[in-house]
């Protein structure tokens, strides 16, 4: 029987691009959001009409250490105002209901990426949130150089994060509030000045769960 062998080059973007390869398209059926820390919510989330989206989660191939491109949203956006979140939004009949196109435009849209530097990689399960939305993440390498350009209308600012320090468990916390009236669960990954939570985080403990634990 064939077996792929996960070589340990730490952090690189090759790295990530083996991990996707032997782990990647494992059990995609399975969903992943909001209700798995928070039970009592799959009712609500099954109650609700979901929308399809998408976003790109992307890897950018500095050598040794890769990096992950990250938004701060425009404080005045209707949802997730003023949040650290990956480029994306709804899948659109342009996209020809393809969460890749819609990943790979809205990353456009949002900050400038253009679709030559992204080599897609394959995806994760998709997350459901309370907010009414069925997220598929689409996983890409981003190869330098590259420029972006932020839209000012929808993001406030672009930065990166190491892999390595997303990848790391002891970064994550589970942290919880009251939200009408139940405590609710949630991951956090405080960095520096930016504050990774919610739905971003808990992608990005999907991403860890699937290709590092």
């Amino acid at each position: 029987m064939n077996q792929t062998i996960l070589r340990d080059d730490g952090f690189s973007a090759r790295a990530f691009a083996q991990r996707v390869a032997a782990k990647g398209h494992e059990t995609l059926s399975v969903d992943h959001g909001d209700h798995l820390l928070n039970p009592d919510l799959d009712a609500l989330i099954a109650a609700t009409k979901l929308r399809e989206a998408a976003v790109l989660i992307p890897i950018v191939d500095h050598g040794d250490e890769a990096g992950v491109i990250l938004t701060l949203r425009n404080a005045n956006m209707r949802k997730h105002s003023g949040q650290v979140a990956f480029p994306g939004g709804a899948i659109d009949p342009e996209d020809d209901f393809q969460p890749e196109k819609a990943a790979l435009r809205e990353a456009h849209e949002e900050i400038g990426l253009e679709g030559r530097h992204v080599e897609l990689l394959g995806r994760l399960p998709r997350y459901l949130t309370t907010t009414g939305y069925s997220i598929t993440p689409v996983l890409g390498l981003v190869h330098p150089p590259f420029d972006l350009t932020p839209n000012p209308d929808e993001v406030a600012d672009v930065f990166e994060v190491p892999l390595s320090f997303l990848m790391n468990p002891a970064n994550h916390r589970r942290e919880s509030r009251i939200w009408q009236d139940k405590e609710r669960f949630y991951y956090t990954m405080p960095f520096g000045d930016r504050f990774i939570w919610g739905v971003t985080a808990g992608i990005i403990r999907t991403l860890y769960e699937r290709l590092y634990s």
